[in-house]
């Protein structure tokens, strides 16, 4: 079992790297042509392949995963979905295999991915200028004790992030934010005194704020569950086929409009919105309670 788990992880990050090699050269090569024409009525247009080569991407590494890997993704959840409207996917994060799972389950099936990314990503070489070549979203957040030594920060976060979303305004995308901000894991739950058995807190403010600045085009959200019965998995015991089982929990929410508001700023939004939020993740909580219980046999539908 070893051996073959040593084999197929050497020959499944091969290929990751061989398809990197094969779509990363021109997505690059995009990319800096994309930079070179800031202000050209041609960078749409470049944007749409750019999309298209990260979705290539995506595509084949979930083909030589269905063929190497024994992982098999139990789904339950809405079957169908219009690429002509747009949507924010939440989703509780454990590992860096979530997304993985969530490109087998919903590449192609949902408009074009957009990840909430560190404001310092962007400075990675080569990754940075990809990740703003597909026009992921760039988060730089401020604290209160931030603003409070300089006032003038106060609405920056909102400002940054409708900058951010005007690129999303004429084509659908779906944006995937992880509440969390950080992976889970038992020594953060304590450090937070987190009141959910399964989940860190929710940080509610950014996708208020993107809810916001995209000015109700965005009326679903999508509220997603992994659970890995057999326990949290690193990425090399995922690519070495140590993971037999993954759940994925899928329910669509609508956004309605008192959703929309202005966080910083009002008190009784700020509540009405976090009031919300909490409600999913004690649910999403209740869930991924009821899952460990349950195990695998939950399947209803295999993606």
């Amino acid at each position: 079992m070893w051996l073959i788990s040593v084999v197929r992880g050497t020959l499944s990050l091969l290929l990751f790297v061989i398809a990197t090699l094969l779509l990363g050269l021109p997505l690059i090569a995009l990319a800096l042509f994309k930079l070179a024409l800031q202000r050209s009525p041609h960078r749409p247009a470049l944007t749409r392949w750019l999309d298209k080569i990260a979705s290539a991407w995506i595509s084949i590494n979930n083909t030589h995963q269905r063929w190497l890997l024994p992982t098999s993704i139990a789904y339950d959840g809405p079957q169908h979905f219009t690429r002509r409207q747009w949507f924010m996917l939440v989703v509780n994060h454990q590992s860096w295999v979530d997304i993985l799972v969530l490109m087998r389950v919903f590449n192609r099936q949902l408009p074009y991915f957009k990840f909430f990314l560190k404001a310092s990503l962007i400075w990675i070489p080569v990754l940075g200028l990809a990740f703003w070549a597909l026009d992921f979203p760039f988060m730089r957040r401020h604290s209160k004790a931030q603003i409070a030594r300089d006032p003038s920060l106060a609405g920056k976060d909102l400002a940054t992030t409708q900058k951010q979303c005007e690129r999303y305004s004429e084509k659908p995308v779906t944006i995937i934010s992880y509440l969390e901000g950080t992976r889970f894991t038992p020594a953060k739950h304590r450090a937070q005194a987190s009141p959910y058995r399964h989940l860190l807190l929710p940080k509610a403010g950014g996708l208020a704020f993107t809810l916001t600045a995209m000015n109700g085009r965005i009326a679903s959200l999508l509220d997603v569950t992994i659970h890995y019965p057999e326990g949290r998995p690193s990425f090399m015991q995922y690519i070495g086929g140590r993971v037999g089982h993954v759940t994925v929990h899928a329910r669509e929410l609508n956004i309605a409009e008192d959703l929309l508001g202005n966080y910083t700023e009002d008190p009784e939004f700020r509540a009405h919105f976090q009031r919300w939020i909490n409600k999913i993740w004690q649910e999403k909580d209740e869930r991924l309670e009821a899952l460990a219980h349950c195990g695998p046999s939950v399947i209803k539908h295999e993606k």
